[in-house]
C-alpha cells in the first residue's frame, strides 16, 4: 500500500469505533482501502444519510487525539474468544490459512487485520476525508449471503486531494450519461421491456450507426473478414464450450423448443424436445464456422469480426445505464493463426486499438494496460499446456515493452482460458475506463478440436486470440457522452447542423435548405416548431448541434450563410459552398 491508501484503511477503522460507540449492537463486517477513499460493512445497523455528519465529526475528533494503531500477533484459539460475539470476524478467521492472525487495538477497539496502518491519527488530516453514503452489500457478494450496510467514504493525503475530487465529483455529475441521454433524447429503458435492456431512440440509434459504420469500414481495410451468428444456440454448444458449466449463473434459462405450455398442463409426453440459449458470448459460433471445413496452414491467419448482441443476467444491483446492462453488442473479433504468426497479429491488433483510441479523441498518454497472468500456484484451474501459457504471457510481455504500453502486471488474474492484456482509457475527468481487451484462448481450441495441416502434412492446433476494441457499443457510447459531455465532435454528432425557421413563412426555404446539406450527406434537422425563437435557440444550444442556422428574412435574402458554432455566441458569415466544404475536411480528419 502507498501512504494514501494506508490513510484510509485506517480511517475505515476509524469509522467503525465511531459507529460501534454510538450503535454498540452493530456485527462488523470489513473495511478495506478503495480508490478515492475507504468503506466499511456492518449487519444490524439501521442508519441514515443525515446521520453521517454526526458519524463524521466524531471521526475527526479520534484524529485530534493522537491515537496509535498497535498491532499484535495472537492464536486463532485467542481470536476466536475475542471475537466471539462478531459471527464475520469468525467466519474470515476460518479461512485464514495458519494457526496465527494478527489484529488492530486502537483506542478500545480490536479488530482483526493484516493492515498495514498509520502509526497514530496524527499523520491523517482532519479536513481531508469526508464520509459520502451509504449502500447495500452482500457479504463476501454473494447473493446467498446476508445484505448489510456499507458506509463509504473520500480521503486523501491532503485538503487539496479531496477539495479537487468533490469538484470532479460535481462536474461528474453534469456529465452523468443517463441524465444526458435522456436531455440527448438517445435511449431509455423500460421495466416492461425488462430493466438492463437499452430502447435506442432515432439520435442514439444514429450514433450507434456511425460507429458502427466506421468499425465495419476499418475492419475491411484491416484485413478482416464480417460473420453474423444467431441470437441463441443449442445447449449443447454452450456445455460443450464450457459456459453453461463455468458461466450459467450469468446466463438466462434455457427456452424449451417442443412442448407446449397446454401439453405440460395436460401432462403428454414429448418425443421431441431442445433447449436453447441466449448467447453471452460469440466466440463458440465462431469456432463452428472455422470447424465447418477442412483447413491448411496457407489460409492462416484468419480474422473474423462481428458485432454481436450478447445477453448476460447481470444483478439487478449492479445495472447502471448503458455502462452496465443485460443485453449488449460486443465488437468481437477471432484472430486464428499459426505459431509463428502471433506475434505479429498481437501487434497488428495493438496498433489497432490504440488507432481506435486516437480516432475517438482519446490520448495515448491516458492509456493505461493490465497483463492478465495465471496463478503459478493454482495451475490446474486453467485450460492450456504450461508450454502454451509460457509462450503466451512472454509473447504478451514482449509485445506490450516494444509498443511502449504503460502494463501493470497482475498474478492469478488470467481468465480460465488463457492470459490477457486489458486497455483502460482515462476520461476528461480522469477516471478509468475498462475497454478494449486482448486475449489467448485456449479452452475453445482444446474443447472443439480445432486443426490445421501444417507444412508438414500433419494436424496441428492453432491458437486462436479473441479481442474486442470498444469492448461493447452501449459501454463506450456512455464513455464518449461523459467524455465529451454531449458535445461531441463533428463526424459523430448525430445532428451536425440545426436549422430554425423564425415564423411559418420560412418553413420552405428551410426544408429545401436542409435538402441542400442532405445531399452533402451532412446530418441535419429542422426546428419549425410554432415557438419563439429564443425557446427554439435555447433548445438547440441544450441538444449541442456543433452549428446552429436560424433563418429569417435576412438570411433568405443573402447569399451567404449566418452561422452560430456550438462554442460561440456570435455568428459568421460564409459562402454555402465554403461551409460544405469546411465540415467535410473536419469529419474527414476527425475533428
Amino acid at each position: 500500500m502507498n501512504n494514501e491508501e494506508i490513510i484510509r484503511h485506517s480511517l475505515s477503522h476509524l469509522l467503525a469505533i465511531a459507529i460501534k460507540e454510538k450503535y454498540p449492537n452493530c456485527k462488523l463486517g470489513i473495511g478495506p482501502a478503495i480508490d478515492n477513499g475507504f468503506y466499511y460493512d456492518f449487519d444490524n445497523l439501521t442508519i441514515e444519510e443525515k446521520d453521517l455528519k454526526e458519524i463524521e465529526k466524531r471521526m475527526k475528533h479520534l484524529v485530534k487525539q493522537n491515537i496509535p494503531f498497535e498491532k499484535k500477533e495472537i492464536l486463532k484459539e485467542e481470536a476466536i474468544k475475542l471475537f466471539k460475539d462478531e459471527p464475520y470476524k469468525l467466519e474470515l478467521i476460518e479461512g485464514i490459512p495458519g494457526d496465527v492472525v494478527s489484529i488492530y487495538t486502537t483506542l478500545n477497539f480490536i479488530d482483526l487485520c493484516a493492515g498495514p496502518h498509520v502509526a497514530s491519527t496524527n499523520e491523517i488530516k482532519p479536513d481531508a476525508f469526508k464520509l459520502d453514503k451509504i449502500a447495500g452489500a452482500y457479504w463476501k457478494g454473494s447473493e446467498k449471503n446476508s445484505m448489510l450496510t456499507r458506509i463509504y467514504g473520500f480521503a486523501f493525503s491532503s485538503k487539496e486531494g479531496l477539495d479537487k475530487h468533490l469538484i470532479m465529483l460535481e462536474e461528474a455529475k453534469k456529465r452523468d450519461h443517463r441524465v444526458l441521454g435522456k436531455e440527448l433524447d438517445f435511449f431509455h429503458t423500460e421495466e416492461d421491456v425488462g430493466i438492463g435492456l437499452i430502447l435506442w431512440h432515432p439520435k442514439g440509434a444514429l450514433l450507434y450507426r456511425i460507429i458502427e459504420d466506421f468499425w465495419v469500414q476499418k475492419h475491411l481495410e484491416s484485413g478482416y473478414d464480417l460473420v453474423r451468428t444467431p441470437h441463441i444456440g443449442n445447449r449443447k454448444l454452450w456445455e460443450r464450450s464450457g459456459h453453461w458449466g463455468f458461466y450459467g449463473d450469468s446466463m438466462y434459462p434455457p427456452i424449451e423448443i417442443g412442448q407446449s405450455l397446454e401439453s405440460k398442463r395436460k401432462g403428454e409426453e414429448v418425443k421431441e424436445s431442445e433447449q436453447f440459449l441466449l448467447k453471452p458470448m460469440n466466440c463458440p459460433f465462431h469456432v463452428e464456422i472455422y470447424n465447418n471445413s477442412p483447413h491448411s496452414y496457407r489460409e492462416l491467419p484468419m480474422r473474423w469480426a462481428e458485432c454481436g448482441t450478447v445477453y448476460r443476467f447481470e444483478k439487478k444491483g449492479e445495472l447502471s445505464g448503458l455502462t452496465r446492462v443485460r443485453g449488449f453488442t460486443q465488437d468481437d473479433a477471432h484472430i486464428i493463426c499459426r505459431k509463428d504468426q502471433v506475434e505479429y497479429e498481437l501487434k497488428r491488433v495493438i496498433d489497432f486499438i490504440l488507432f481506435i483510441y486516437q480516432s475517438f479523441g482519446f490520448s495515448l498518454d491516458s492509456v493505461n494496460t493490465y497483463l492478465s497472468l495465471r496463478d503459478p500456484l493454482n495451475k490446474e484451474k486453467y485450460a492450456g499446456s504450461d508450454e502454451g501459457w509460457d509462450f503466451s504471457e512472454g509473447v504478451l510481455r514482449k509485445i506490450a515493452q516494444e509498443k511502449n504500453l504503460k502494463v501493470v502486471e497482475e498474478k492469478g488474474e488470467a481468465a480460465f482460458y488463457g492470459p490477457k492484456l486489458d486497455f483502460k482509457i482515462k476520461d476528461a475527468l480522469g477516471r478509468e475506463w475498462q475497454c478494449s481487451t486482448l486475449q489467448f484462448d485456449f479452452n475453445l481450441s482444446q474443447r472443439f478440436n480445432m486443426s490445421f495441416t501444417n507444412d508438414k502434412g500433419e494436424k496441428e492446433e492453432p491458437y486462436m486470440l479473441h479481442r474486442a476494441l470498444l469492448g461493447s457499443f452501449e459501454r463506450f457510447i456512455g464513455l464518449l457522452i461523459e467524455h465529451y459531455a454531449g458535445n461531441f465532435p463533428l463526424w459523430l454528432s448525430p445532428v451536425q447542423v440545426k436549422l430554425i425557421a423564425v415564423s411559418e413563412k420560412h418553413i420552405d426555404f428551410v426544408q429545401e435548405l436542409a435538402d441542400e446539406f442532405r445531399k452533402e450527406h451532412i446530418r441535419v434537422e429542422v426546428d419549425i416548431n410554432n415557438e419563439t425563437v429564443g425557446n427554439k435557440i435555447r433548445k438547440a444550444v441544450n441538444e449541442k448541434s456543433p452549428y446552429m442556422l436560424v433563418i429569417g428574412d435576412n438570411e433568405i435574402n443573402s447569399t451567404n450563410l449566418i452561422i452560430r458554432d456550438r462554442s460561440s455566441t456570435e455568428t459568421r458569415e460564409i459562402s454555402k459552398e465554403d461551409f460544405f466544404a469546411e465540415i467535410k475536411k473536419k469529419i474527414e480528419d476527425k475533428k
